[in-house]
């Protein structure tokens, strides 16, 4: 894993280590004049489809994503001071004993986790990620949605905006590449806050109730029509991290929910 400082541009991502897959932030563009209307909804205007199951593919960071690393491994996260001093300090006994097994499946890190991710729309303004491992479930709010409040938690309250070509602008058939106008093609944008405080590793390297999280969602079709999934995820935390600590993950689309295996958290695995 690589620590950079984010620019908000997505550079070349090499998924499976066989095919590397440019994937560029395109630049948002103003809608086009001529009286179009505007999209009724979120899900008219998505310039990508996010929908269907995908399974993580580890590329990177085996020892910490596969095992649960040692205490003190904490190589590549920019770490302050006291963040240190509170990893020194994970037990996940502890974790247990105070129910907080999920500390480690929080939305900064949940993407880091291997398993399977099944992609929805709950409603024309709400995009759904369900995890089966930890049994997460991500809320994803368009337009002019507000929290209601109340106690912070592992996934905490998220908004999406499209981004790229085609976003916000809906062709006849309201949907990625419909025949009212050219392909579409863009990222999705979502921006978190109100979290539980928790682990950005499995090891204890926390992050506050403080941190932000900046995920960007990005698409990629090989010639063999094997589609990938992309997620840069950019934590800032004031408390715990020097600089942005900046993490890609890998995820490859299946067909159906074949491999799909709710399970528990786990302070251990």
């Amino acid at each position: 894993m690589r620590n950079w400082n984010f620019n908000l541009t997505r550079t070349t991502l090499l998924v499976g280590g066989t095919a590397a897959l440019l994937l560029a932030a395109v630049p948002l563009q103003a809608q086009r004049g001529g009286g179009r209307a505007a999209p009724p909804n979120a899900k008219a205007s998505a310039p990508i489809d996010l929908t269907g199951y995908w399974v993580s593919v580890i590329t990177e960071d085996w020892r910490y994503r596969m095992v649960t690393p040692t205490k003190g491994d904490y190589q590549s996260v920019p770490m302050t001071q006291e963040s240190r001093r509170i990893a020194d300090m994970w037990d996940p006994a502890k974790d247990e004993a105070s129910g907080n097994q999920c500390k480690s499946y929080g939305a900064p890190a949940l993407w880091r986790v291997p398993g399977r991710v099944h992609i929805t729309w709950k409603d024309d303004e709400t995009l759904q990620a369900e995890v089966d491992t930890g049994t997460q479930t991500r809320l994803f709010h368009f337009g002019d949605w507000k929290p209601a409040g109340g106690e912070a938690s592992w996934q905490g309250d998220s908004v999406a905006t499209w981004e790229g070509r085609g976003a916000g602008r809906g062709g006849a058939g309201g949907g990625p590449g419909g025949p009212g106008g050219p392909p579409r093609s863009g990222s999705l944008k979502v921006v978190t806050t109100h979290l539980k405080s928790g682990y950005l590793r499995k090891n204890g390297v926390p992050y506050s109730e403080d941190a932000n999280l900046t995920e960007y969602y990005d698409m990629a079709k090989e010639k063999n029509g094997d589609q990938w999934m992309v997620i840069t995820v950019v934590v800032t935390d004031p408390k715990y991290l020097t600089q942005p600590f900046v993490v890609s993950s890998q995820f490859k689309k299946q067909a159906d929910a074949t491999g799909w295996d709710p399970t528990p958290c786990s302070s251990r695995w």
